[in-house]
């Protein structure tokens, strides 16, 4: 575990999560990026194809395509064939391109709020309409509002995107929920596009489930998005895969790809998602153990430390769910208290869509010394907030 205790500094490497803040005292618990080192063997291979020197067009190999395969079976019990596998690069742009493929201009896209902003993003920029799903909370945990649900289906919904496991709220939503909803998709004749980009990052007790793994019906309507991104901190080089087995959907997806000039990966993302779907499965399960307890640890100290918060236990991700709103803070307050008071970067909820009024975001992805005094900030910074009042 020491691995992950090493402090590494990433300040100058024209970093998204370090170098868009330019104080130096601040500490940045934002954007969901990691501050691990990728898995050795990554590094070493990434190394070897620098090595090689020649750098010219590629495309995606067949051990890239059997270690998607196999990583599939291993980590979700989900059998998939390689024809249903789509590369692309990253799982936003995939979004973006189910939603062009699978919906025409001014169609109604369902998202359930808060939900990651590119959900909304990837809806609007496309010139289509975004239709809210809220989540609901219920016995101190975030639910899906089945009513609501069903009556937004009603209104003619072409495409769903499914945040699984969810981000922000740390849901990893559970195999009966899944077929709750899948029941609902196929009555309503509703497209899923699941992004399933944490799905590696479940926490003990919890079992990711591909929804489209549920049956046939499901499969054939479900755009699954993957990524070994998140899991092994290799966010930067946009490897990712979509798939989709009903080869109408994927002709169609392929197709708007393709307009837009997208027909392989990079190499050096081929090379590091190959190697992490084959090679990184022990880095993986010692990350997830130092996760969990970075997760638990923050837990309890915000529930001891500073009872005027509520956080919520993640189930998965390295994301933490705050409600700040017992702070009576605005947006702008609030984040002026943690920047300039407790010199944290945090993600404002408000970002993540109506639901999110009043919470903030943290990532739990780095050494727990870094995480430790990012929670002191944060008790230090509420302190001096309430004794204000």
């Amino acid at each position: 575990m020491k691995e992950f205790d090493k402090t590494i500094h990433r300040r100058g490497t024209n970093s998204v999560k370090w170098d868009l803040h330019k104080d130096d005292d601040l500490l940045h618990l934002w954007v969901a990026d990691m501050d691990f080192a990728a898995p050795q063997a990554i590094q070493d291979a990434l190394r070897q194809r620098v090595e090689h020197g020649v750098f010219g067009y590629t495309f995606g190999s067949e051990d890239l395509y059997r270690a998607i395969i196999h990583w599939t079976k291993e980590r979700y019990a989900w059998s998939i064939e390689k024809s249903s596998i789509v590369l692309t690069p990253g799982v936003v742009p995939a979004l973006g391109v189910a939603v062009q493929a699978f919906t025409a201009p001014s169609d109604k896209v369902l998202v359930q709020s808060p939900v990651y902003a590119p959900f909304f993003d990837m809806v609007t920029k496309n010139g289509r309409e975004v239709v809210i799903n809220p989540l609901i909370i219920q016995n101190g945990q975030y639910e899906m509002d089945w009513e609501d649900l069903e009556a937004k289906f009603k209104q003619g919904i072409r495409l769903m995107i499914l945040c699984s496991p969810h981000n922000p709220v740390g849901r990893v939503w559970t195999k009966e929920e899944l077929q709750r909803l899948g029941k609902l998709c196929i009555e309503y004749d509703v497209i899923i596009v699941s992004d399933d980009i944490h799905a590696d990052i479940i926490f003990s007790g919890h079992v990711h489930t591909p929804l489209a793994s549920l049956s046939d019906d499901l499969a054939s309507r479900t755009i699954t998005c993957i990524a070994p991104s998140k899991t092994f901190n290799i966010a930067g080089l946009q490897a990712s895969a979509s798939i989709i087995p009903n080869e109408v959907l994927r002709k169609q997806f392929t197709k708007i790809l393709h307009q837009q000039g997208f027909y392989s990966l990079n190499l050096f993302a081929s090379t590091a998602m190959e190697t992490a779907y084959t090679s990184c499965e022990e880095w993986l399960d010692n990350l997830l153990v130092y996760l969990e307890e970075n997760a638990q640890f923050a837990y309890k100290y915000i529930q001891t430390e500073i009872p005027e918060l509520k956080p919520y236990q993640p189930e998965g991700t390295y994301l933490l769910w705050v409600d700040c709103s017992k702070l009576g803070l605005s947006k702008e307050a609030r984040l002026n208290l943690l920047q300039k008071k407790g010199k944290i970067v945090v993600e404002p909820g408000e970002k993540f869509g109506p639901g999110g009024e009043g919470f903030i975001r943290l990532n739990l992805g780095c050494p727990r010394s870094i995480l430790q005094e990012a929670l002191i900030r944060l008790r230090d910074a509420v302190k001096n907030s309430t004794q204000n009042v």
